[in-house]
């Protein structure tokens, strides 16, 4: 790309921090302006859709596989591109947010890949944002080893992970750059700097850019990414990525999904709490789509089963990798509850390997020998087992929809739980921290989400009262409180009050919330 004068100028809307202005380079920010001018209207017609199926289905629509697609589903011949570099062997891969520690542990864990998230397991204060930029430049680089003030060091190794990156979802802004008067789109900022930076660098190491795309919903937001990354390829390198799918519309949508991206694709992922959270979002008006206790939805429901089969036979089908869900666990200093996690993430990963999995993802550097031992023990010398291809697995609409066969009254402890950790998290958050250890798992945003839509879910449908939650939020409020001295509890309470106890539900807390407490806006010199 040229160096020359930029052409598409983006505003920076905040003071720039130590080594910024390394990211926020007059030529980078022209490259994420390229983006923002090419695909920023685009944005708001896919997020239009996206209310408008919500409003079409709450009104009695059936979710079904599209027929208009119906001969992308049954043409055989068409695969997606081969593995790429770095990701033919998928067997583990740890996720988190790519702040300097973490990055180190992450590529020195073991794992075959590192999911560097920008989404979920990163609150986007700015200087997360632009720091993670820095933190992966400098990776890339192999200068980012450093000591803490209290003497640890932390060093990379020689064997490291492939590095993906995670950029936010469609429904996020970044408010600090402007393009055309309007915020630039988060998604295109996370994967424009990364890309802007990293995209040659990673070419020449052998590997490419890679990403995993959150939150898609259908198969034309898969064709935006996709024309993203060949408008990319033309200016800079040719990216590979892999789609997480995390929606249930998306679940009717894979092969479609695959198709779009078929040439820069590498598989598809099995998320569980945004499946989960975007179950409710879509059909909690409806009574058989009510869920028990989120602890009691496991991976080994008729509904999720049907989700993940499908997966693995959709993925296999067309050449891709199928990577299972994540294992949440945070390693215990009590030797009983350590060894009871342990035992919880190798049954769910030797079930996964069974069922055709190539791979599954960890929170934790300390999950890693577990999942690499239980996919080694099935998959051997081999990179995956794509050949696979569960030709025995037959998945309706309906048995993807079937959520009335586990349906049941939440329990007081379902209850509590959900408002503490929905508030404990939004304490981190609200404090910079994506990623946080609460009651023995790694909770991200997608814990949150889930914890407050089943409470508003809930209270819809009157299977708990209203005087009820004020009292635990009111129990709850406290004891954070005295938890975390710290703790902004009016900000906290309201947010939990705006996203979880009105009348309308927030398809997510994130906008909102971002705009009143982590955007600090303050003009700049580009």
């Amino acid at each position: 790309m040229s160096t020359s004068a930029p052409t598409h100028h983006v505003r920076v809307l905040a003071p720039l921090g130590d080594r910024h202005d390394e990211i926020l380079t007059p030529a980078a920010l022209d490259f994420v302006g390229r983006l923002a001018a090419a695909f920023g209207t685009r944005r708001p017609d896919l997020m239009r859709e996206r209310r408008r199926q919500v409003l079409r289905l709450a009104a009695g629509a059936p979710l079904d596989f599209p027929m208009v697609t119906s001969a992308v589903r049954a043409d055989p011949s068409w695969r997606v591109a081969p593995p790429a570099p770095g990701l033919t062997d998928r067997r583990v891969e740890i996720t988190g947010p790519p702040d300097r520690r973490m990055t180190v542990n992450a590529l020195n864990s073991g794992a075959r890949v590192w999911m560097a998230d920008f989404a979920d397991a990163t609150a986007p204060t700015w200087d997360n944002v632009i720091g993670g930029q820095l933190g992966l430049l400098d990776a890339i680089e192999r200068r980012i080893d450093f000591s803490t003030p209290e003497g640890k060091e932390y060093r990379l190794g020689e064997r490291l992970a492939t590095i993906m990156v995670r950029p936010r979802g469609w429904h996020l802004d970044e408010e600090h750059l402007e393009y055309d008067g309007r915020p630039v789109p988060a998604a295109l900022v996370d994967f424009g700097l990364y890309f802007f930076h990293c995209a040659q660098r990673q070419i020449d190491a052998g590997h490419g850019p890679y990403f995993y795309l959150p939150k898609l919903e259908n198969r034309y937001e898969a064709r935006l990414w996709n024309d993203i990354f060949v408008t990319a390829q033309e200016l800079l390198g040719i990216p590979r990525g892999t789609v997480l799918i995390e929606t249930i519309t998306a679940a009717f949508e894979m092969e479609e999904i695959l198709y779009e991206l078929r040439e820069h694709s590498a598989g598809l992922n099995a998320g569980r709490w945004d499946y989960l959270f975007s179950l409710i979002k879509t059909f909690g008006h409806r009574t058989d789509f009510l869920l028990p206790d989120r602890a009691k939805v496991t991976m080994t429901a008729p509904f999720m089963r049907a989700y993940t089969e499908l997966l693995v036979r959709t993925c296999h089908k067309r050449g891709a990798h199928a990577i299972g869900g994540m294992a949440a666990q945070v390693p215990d200093k009590d030797q009983a509850a350590h060894e009871a996690a342990l035992a919880k993430v190798r049954l769910d990963k030797e079930r996964e390997a069974e069922d055709g999995f190539d791979g599954s993802r960890v929170a934790h550097p300390g999950l890693v020998p577990v999942c690499r031992k239980v996919f080694d023990g099935v998959l051997g010398d081999r990179p995956h087992q794509i050949d696979r291809t569960r030709e025995d697995v037959e998945v309706t609409a309906a048995d993807l929809l079937s959520v009335r066969r586990i349906d049941g009254p939440p329990t007081a402890e379902g209850v509590r739980t959900n408002i503490a950790v929905a508030l404990r998290y939004f304490a981190a958050w609200l404090r910079g921290q994506g990623a946080v250890a609460l009651y023995g798992l790694m909770e991200d945003a997608a814990t949150a989400e889930i914890a407050r839509v089943q409470i508003w879910q809930w209270l819809r449908h009157r299977m708990i009262d209203r005087e009820t939650v004020i009292e635990l939020l009111g129990d709850e409020i406290a004891a954070l409180g005295a938890e975390y001295p710290w703790a902004p509890v009016d900000a906290i309470r309201a947010l939990f009050e705006r996203t979880a106890l009105t009348g309308e539900l927030p398809l997510f807390f994130t906008p909102d919330a971002c705009s009143r407490h982590l955007v600090r806006r303050t003009e700049a010199a580009a």
